[in-house]
């Protein structure tokens, strides 16, 4: 403030201000590398996941949007402030009325420009249309030149070739023998364009096209225009383009007042990151080891305790109820293992039993999903223990679906029955089931089911009961078997003799088959 206003021991120099602003630099600076080296700790931390540090980054950024948002709502301000007092003199208004000051002189020549434009080009065509009188009588031509002239108001009009060698011109025209023309502008004409030149420090607008009925012919025309206008246009050009420095100055005041804001606002920023991180860490602590207590409880060591003296009176006390909640969950959890000892003996027990019982056993819960199962079930139903708990009787069994309803139908009779089931390898077993539920007073609270392979016994009993049908049958075919053997002997015997020569052989021959067959039927019998 003392610089700008230049108040000893400042002085009138503009360079003190810019000497301040580099002191200024390096303090922010300065602040800068020890908020950035406490940063990158503080990340590094966060990136190996300590308890934490994320709340700590929490602190820090509230404490810096806290700091920040008044400093730059105040840099704001006050930066409006100085705009608007000294904007009067670079209103909107002002600035109008010089851009149009000069919009309006530049529309006056541009009048202009666009009536030579206009009249040459209407000189051109009909210069172009009488090209054979230019041919025929270049006198007569000379003539229709100078009516041309006099009519469109062109008193300066030249015909000159490529080379600047005028051809024909007005009696108006200066007394000159070639025409020194722009480069840039004979280039433009030979390509059929209409060029217009004005030069500000003569009183003439000039423009230059080419012919097209007569070769290598260009029209050059010029007309007078007030020399006070051209002066007006380059004043206000001049008048413009100075209001633009001063302009341009303005700005260079408005960011040097923008950069003192904005140092003096990144120096209050960053001491107050500093005092963010430093207040940040001080309740980051005690939270971070609360947390790496709590994380090791969680891990299952009930014996880690927190710090109770933290330098705060909150913290002591949340650290103390900590403790205390820890003493109590590894009590409970002494408790607990020793319930739970007990329980496991009991179960233990129970599947020592179960294991050694050739019936197969299983537990389902109200749900009918598979609580328990012994070996033998997962023997006799040709699947792995490990699937069996867990599973859906459905899935496992959908056979026994509607059986398992009636018994919880009517859970206080048992449902006993046979149940054809078919295995994963394809091969179908008979099973005796036997479906009691699980009572807790009136509720029921799951289904046991115990159940053997009576397949091999069926096939057994099937045996033997064929074995008899098959020794009954074959008695029942021996016994005829030998009166048919007896009575064709018989009657080979006593009339063997007795029927004519011719026909006893056929009659042995019968006999023959009779008792042969009767040996055959025995030996298959038996």
């Amino acid at each position: 403030y003392g610089a700008l206003n230049a108040l000893p021991p400042f002085g009138n120099d503009p360079d003190i201000v810019i000497w301040l602003l580099n002191i200024d630099f390096v303090i922010l600076l300065c602040l800068v590398l020890l908020v950035a080296r406490r940063a990158m700790a503080l990340f590094t931390l966060w990136r190996r996941g300590i308890p934490g540090a994320r709340l700590h980054i929490r602190l820090v950024l509230l404490f810096g949007i806290l700091a920040m948002v008044p400093a730059i709502i105040m840099t704001v301000f006050s930066l409006y402030f100085f705009h608007y007092g000294v904007q009067a003199w670079f209103s909107d208004r002002i600035q109008t009325a010089v851009v149009e000051s000069q919009q309006v002189a530049e529309a006056y020549l541009e009048e202009h420009h666009q009536a030579i434009r206009a009249d040459i080009l209407a000189m051109a065509n009909d210069l172009d249309r009488q090209s054979s009188l230019y041919f025929k009588d270049k006198n007569e031509f000379e003539k229709f030149l100078i009516t041309q002239s006099m009519l469109r108001n062109l008193p300066e009009t030249f015909l000159f070739n490529a080379k600047g060698d005028i051809l024909v011109k007005a009696p108006l025209s200066p007394n000159i023998k070639e025409i020194n023309i722009p480069d840039f502008a004979l280039a433009r004409a030979k390509n059929f364009e209409t060029v217009i030149l004005t030069d500000i420090n003569d009183d003439k607008v000039r423009a230059l096209v080419r012919l097209r009925s007569i070769p290598d012919t260009f029209l050059f025309v010029g007309r007078l225009v007030d020399s006070k206008v051209l002066g007006h246009v380059v004043a206000t050009n001049e008048a413009v383009h100075r209001y633009d420095e001063i302009a341009a100055r303005y700005d260079d005041l408005r960011l040097t007042v923008t950069m003192i804001y904005g140092v003096v606002a990144l120096i209050l920023l960053m001491a107050s990151i500093w005092f963010g991180l430093n207040f940040a860490r001080r309740i980051a602590g005690p939270i971070s080891n609360l947390i790496s207590v709590s994380t090791r409880v969680r891990e299952g060591d009930f014996t880690a305790r927190a710090s109770e003296d933290n330098g705060l009176e909150e913290f002591d006390y949340l650290s103390r109820s900590f403790n205390k909640m820890t003493t109590q969950i590894l009590n409970q959890q002494s408790e607990l293992m020793d319930a739970n000892y007990k329980l496991d003996e009991r179960s233990r027990f129970t599947e020592t039993v179960l294991s050694g019982v050739s019936s197969g056993i299983l537990s389902l819960d109200d749900k009918n999903i598979i609580t328990l199962a012994n070996n033998a079930a997962a023997k006799i139903l040709s699947t792995d223990h490990t699937t069996l708990v867990g599973s859906h009787i459905e899935d496992l069994l959908p056979e026994l679906l509607p059986h398992v309803q009636l018994a919880f139908d009517r859970p206080s009779k048992p449902v006993q029955t046979e149940l054809p089931i078919l295995l994963p390898d394809g091969t179908k077993r008979m099973l005796l089931l036997r479906l009691a539920v699980e009572l807790v007073g009136e509720s029921s609270h799951g289904l046991i089911i115990t159940f053997d392979d009576i397949t091999d016994l069926q096939s057994a009993q099937r045996k033997a009961a064929w074995s008899d049908v098959a020794r009954r049958i074959a008695h029942e075919i021996k016994n005829p078997l030998t009166p048919i053997q007896l009575s064709a002997e018989r009657l080979k015997r006593k009339y063997q003799f007795a029927i004519p020569p011719s026909d006893q052989q056929i009659f042995n021959e019968l006999i023959d088959t009779i008792t042969r067959h009767v040996d055959d039927i025995g030996n298959m019998v038996t």
